[in-house]
C-alpha cells in the first residue's frame, strides 16, 4: 500500500482528487493551509486512488497520510 504523506502539519484545504481517480507524477492532490499559506502537496508517483483518507477542514500532523494509492 502506497500512501501520500502531508509535508508539514495544516489543515486540509482543498482536495483535489477523489476515489477511482488516475494521478500522475507531480500532480497535486491536496492543498494545506498552515500559517496563512496555502501548501500544495504533489504526488511523487502516478497511481490510482484507493482511498482519500481526509476531509476538508481536517487538521493533520507532518507524515500522516492523505490518500491511499492502489498497489500497482
Amino acid at each position: 500500500m502506497t500512501s501520500i504523506v502531508a509535508s508539514l502539519a495544516g489543515t486540509v484545504f482543498k482536495i483535489l482528487v477523489s476515489s477511482g481517480d488516475t494521478i500522475t507524477p507531480g500532480q497535486e492532490v491536496v492543498r494545506l493551509e498552515s500559517m496563512k499559506m496555502e501548501i500544495p502537496i504533489e504526488s511523487e508517483i502516478g497511481g490510482v486512488v484507493k482511498e482519500v483518507v481526509v476531509k476538508e477542514g481536517d487538521f493533520v500532523d507532518e507524515s500522516a497520510p492523505l490518500i491511499i494509492l492502489e498497489d500497482q
